[in-house]
């Protein structure tokens, strides 16, 4: 039986961060996954079930919630920088490999949207692990960008990012926007019902508040992990791509999975980008549990 224990560790700067452990049966070291989340999710957005079925299959799991999200400390709250959840993430990948119950010669990494983009750098920069799994990945935050806000609308936003950046010298805190709205009129990262649905699932309302920092906003269109998918080599790398993909973009992940260098693997799946979650999250966990069992 699997056992899911919740567990601490200090992040990058000192900030706590907080997740889950799950422990599979059995004694002795094992290999392990670590997981977590994309732009603006916490853990509760779906990850569980994919922890579960690695655990069931013999896996230790980390997934942990990114700083100033969910139960993990930091401040501003709902503010990313993709390279400090990056550097904290390498320090969830040290406190895993110091568990007991773990072999540190066997650990993967699994990131999901925005933290895909994240496994990709991981894999190229830090060779403690074994294989990467990137599930919908952020490629190029410029490219997504100029698919998805219109050229009439890329003045004001601008504008917005420029205003924001003063808050500061005015004493006043960064502006926050929403992640998530079917209102045209207020500004939001996402507006899509798929988004809408998977955001503000019933699982999540505990931890999760439908608010992120406009900063982010800019700081994730000027985030580039699939420059790093050629190095990820001699890592071993799986992509999963889903087929009508508008938010990571399906074409911007296909075209980084054939510049990557071999080990690789690719599998597509029907749907959008949160299908892997939902309607294809069978292919999606059986396909990154059969790449963690081959190469862990």
């Amino acid at each position: 039986m699997t056992t899911r224990i919740d567990v601490e560790f200090e992040g990058e700067d000192g900030v706590i961060l907080r997740g889950w452990l799950f422990q599979p049966e059995g004694e002795g070291p094992k290999p392990a996954i670590t997981m977590a989340h994309g732009f603006a999710a916490v853990k509760e957005h779906g990850l569980e079930t994919f922890a579960r079925a690695f655990a069931a299959q013999g896996f230790v799991v980390l997934v942990h919630d990114h700083r100033n999200f969910g139960a993990s400390e930091g401040s501003p709250r709902h503010d990313i920088d993709p390279w400090r959840q990056i550097a904290d993430w390498r320090r969830a990948i040290t406190f895993l490999e110091l568990r007991p119950e773990v072999d540190p010669d066997r650990i993967g990494i699994w990131g999901t949207s925005f933290g895909g983009g994240h496994a990709i750098v991981l894999g190229a920069t830090d060779r403690r692990l074994r294989c990467v799994v990137a599930q919908v990945p952020t490629i190029s935050g410029y490219d997504q960008g100029q698919r998805r806000v219109s050229p009439d609308a890329t003045a004001a936003l601008e504008a917005a990012f420029a205003e924001d950046a003063r808050q500061p010298f005015r004493g006043r805190a960064p502006r926050k926007t929403r992640v998530v709205s079917s209102d045209a009129e207020e500004a939001a990262a996402y507006r899509s019902p798929d988004a809408m649905s998977f955001y503000t699932q019933a699982s999540a309302e505990d931890s999760w508040e439908n608010e992120v920092t406009l900063r982010s906003t800019r700081a994730a269109r000027s985030y580039e992990p699939g420059i790093w998918a050629p190095r990820v080599s001699p890592t071993p790398l799986l992509f999963l791509v889903a087929l009508q993909d508008t938010v990571t973009v399906t074409d911007l992940a296909l075209r980084a999975y054939e510049n990557a260098l071999e080990p690789k693997s690719l599998v597509t799946m029907p749907g959008g980008h949160f299908s892997p979650y939902e309607t294809e999250f069978q292919t999606a966990c059986s396909s990154a549990l059969t790449w963690f069992k081959h190469h862990l």
